[in-house]
């Protein structure tokens, strides 16, 4: 068979599950609880970020290979934000348990409809720099993961000593050229530690983008998470009488874990794959500018109005029809979503997140 026919007839196998069932607590209080980040249009593009993952995809894969993974609370945005996709291909959450829960129901289903599925599981709420280099790696990626059991996660080369993002360790031996055994795995490291991998050169950002053939996957389950080896059997018998809309009962029955400690972390065969498409998480109010354009003074207004007087290295999120007056003010965020103004360090997420809580616990606001 020659080669492009092989190629073809392999991508036929290739399959996408977007995680869109988050809070995205971390950019309070634009993002909050009745309408999450990936279902807003943060930099005033007229795409929210979902729409912006879906369509990445589907350059390049067949929509009906796309899933969509989210809480039932969200199941309105995605139909009216992406009108082309149908239930079939949308997977909820009854209740938040982590990605791992997400990622398992996403696999079983997959392996339903292919049983011979490579699976790409990807966050909804990334930037991609290079959407052709991103297709380049993304398909190398599913050839690596079809030909055994291997799990792989994408990584980056860090540009920075980012303490907001997670790390993976590419072994010193490599199994293909920027491809190598996942050796050590390092959540949010402190600032002496992501200097430290900074300059060793092994360590990459991992941005939470997960391939692997079903099967490994599922053996990997069984294997190391105990929970799931009563759970799969009941995943399985669901996903032969159920559409994916219909809320899964065993949902409840399973602990809170995400993809990268239960399973990334502990496996033995994970494989780090070094990527060049560039990339940024837009997790934190202190990383979202990072690869935004800014005013000569490192300013960031997203989709906002200010006039700034003496003012550097700030980030100014506001509802339309407001304006922002600001005078010598550094380093700091300023957020106005509905019933609630935040004005705090832009580089001190701990406090922010402190903030957060307390507003909602001493003051009811969600």
């Amino acid at each position: 068979m020659p080669f492009a026919k092989r190629l073809k007839t392999m991508e036929n196998h290739n399959y996408c599950l977007i995680l869109a069932g988050g809070i995205g607590s971390r950019l309070w209080p634009m993002s909050r609880r009745s309408r999450p980040k990936q279902f807003i249009d943060i930099f005033g593009t007229g795409r929210t970020l979902l729409q912006e993952t879906y369509e990445r995809f589907a350059r390049f894969m067949p929509r009906d290979h796309i899933y969509v993974s989210t809480n039932i609370d969200y199941i309105s945005f995605v139909y009216e934000q992406l009108p082309q996709i149908d239930d079939e291909h949308i997977l909820e959450e009854p209740l938040n348990r982590g990605t791992l829960a997400c990622a398992a129901w996403g696999t079983v289903y997959v392996k339903k409809k292919d049983p011979k599925a490579n699976l790409i599981v990807a966050p909804s709420d990334q930037m991609i720099l290079n959407d052709e280099k991103f297709q380049d790696d993304v398909r190398r990626a599913f050839q690596f993961v079809s030909q055994g059991n291997r799990l792989m996660v994408m990584g980056i080369r860090p540009t920075r000593p980012e303490t907001g993002y997670g790390y993976v360790q590419m072994s010193a031996e490599t199994t293909e050229e920027n491809i190598a055994h996942l050796k050590t795995f390092t959540e949010k490291p402190a600032r002496q530690f992501a200097e430290i991998f900074m300059q060793d050169g092994s360590f990459l950002w991992n941005t939470g983008i997960f391939i692997f053939n079903v099967d490994a996957m599922l053996d990997t389950l069984y294997r190391l998470v105990p929970e799931y080896q009563v759970e799969i059997p009941k995943m399985m018998a669901e996903a032969e009488v159920a559409a994916p809309k219909f809320l899964p009962n065993f949902f409840t029955e399973l602990p809170r874990l995400s993809i990268d400690m239960h399973i990334m972390e502990k496996s033995d065969n994970v494989f780090v794959y070094e990527c060049q498409f560039g990339w940024a998480d837009l997790g934190t109010w202190g990383t979202i500018s990072y690869h935004q354009p800014t005013d000569p003074d490192n300013n960031l207004l997203l989709d906002s109005q200010a006039l700034l007087s003496d003012c550097r290295h700030n980030v100014i999120r506001l509802p339309k029809g407001r304006t922002a007056i600001i005078h010598g003010l550094e380093g700091y965020v300023v957020a106005e979503e509905g019933d609630v103004l935040m004005i705090c360090p832009r580089e001190d997420p701990a406090t922010m997140r402190r903030m957060m809580t307390e507003a909602q616990t001493q003051m009811g606001i969600e």
